[in-house]
């Protein structure tokens, strides 16, 4: 167990979480929901700082982030544990087991050890993901500074579920995120999360003010979050209060965990969504899951000249960040440091 940060104490022995937008009052010798983080006689703790349930060296477009140095690796580590309680979680594994009350296990590690090893495996960039970061605050913060000083950027793959506090506590560290908008209605955020929408979309906007790249993506589950409406709703959010220039990533559903009672999205369902996005005026609409499609590539904007064209997690550059054909620049992070 190690010292958690963003918290205060209150008269009955209680604690309140401020890490996140749930605000745990949390009980002596209880736990947040998220199951990780501890109320030890009065004092917050937190049981993932010290210890990774998963590490890979990944493509950056895996994350997905297709406008962040295509083409390079991201060393991506998670720990056990979440905030929300998403009954399509593609992670259970990783993040249920912590809020059932079940140990958090792992790998013990240090933040210099992390570096050290995204350094010896040359990646360009460390992915705080696979479960939710926010709940392994601690010790993306402290990584954070570490792969700064050594030359890393950092990335966060986020549900968006942060306090302000949190947000602030950590702009100077992350340079890029890509923040899931699982849905445009506060009934599907309550029933398939345990959730709310409205932090989320506060949390988008306010990542914009303070000058991250930010990348959005949707899971699209079918008869859940796939209406023409919704859709169209979250489009012209992004456009609106986000920027035309965010990309929008749409990811294929597929089946698993506590969501097993509908199929994988139709590819049509896909295209159609795809098509929202466009006539809403955003720039930059991908689909995910659907490799060989030709929404993976980065056109130009202006003329649709192709920029970088990619093959499932591989990109081929073309010219990124300028289109040759008509000289348009494609907003996004091309080199670190910038």
């Amino acid at each position: 167990m190690h010292a958690a940060k963003h918290w205060k104490s209150r008269n009955d022995g209680a604690v309140q979480c401020r890490l996140c937008a749930h605000s745990c009052i949390i009980r002596s010798e209880d736990k947040g929901l998220c199951g990780v983080r501890h109320n030890k006689g009065g004092e917050l703790l937190t049981a993932t700082y010290d210890c990774i349930a998963a590490a890979n060296l990944d493509p950056v477009e895996k994350k997905p982030l297709y406008h962040v140095l295509p083409g390079s690796t991201t060393f991506s580590f998670g720990t056990m544990g979440c905030n929300f309680s998403c009954a399509f979680c593609q992670n259970h594994t990783l993040s249920a087991p912590p809020r059932l009350g079940r140990p958090v296990q792992g790998q013990p590690v240090t933040p210099a050890i992390l570096v050290e090893e995204a350094l010896r495996l040359n990646a360009r960039s460390i992915s705080y993901t696979y479960s939710e970061p926010t709940i392994f605050y601690e010790l993306m913060a402290d990584t954070a500074t570490c792969a700064i000083d050594n030359g890393l950027m950092n990335i966060m793959v986020s549900n968006g579920f942060q306090s302000t506090e949190c947000l602030d506590a950590l702009n100077g560290l992350i340079h890029a995120c890509n923040i899931d908008l699982k849905a445009f209605t506060e009934s599907f955020y309550h029933e398939h999360c345990g959730a709310q929408l409205k932090p989320v979309l506060r949390n988008l906007k306010h990542i914009v003010r303070m000058g991250w790249w930010l990348e959005v993506t949707t899971l699209l589950i079918p008869e859940a979050n796939d209406s023409d409406a919704e859709l169209r709703d979250m489009a012209c959010f992004i456009r609106d209060e986000l920027g035309k220039d965010v990309p929008w990533h749409i990811s294929r559903f597929h089946p698993t965990y506590m969501m097993t009672d509908r199929p994988p999205t139709p590819l049509e369902r896909l295209e159609r969504a795809w098509e929202i996005g466009k006539q809403c005026g955003l720039s930059h609409v991908y689909l995910g899951n659907v490799h060989g499609h030709f929404s993976e590539h980065t056109a130009c904007p202006s003329c649709g000249n192709v920029v970088i064209r990619r093959t499932g997690y591989r990109a081929i550059l073309k010219g990124a960040p300028v289109c040759k054909a008509c000289g348009t620049s494609i907003p996004g992070i091309w080199s670190f440091p910038a």
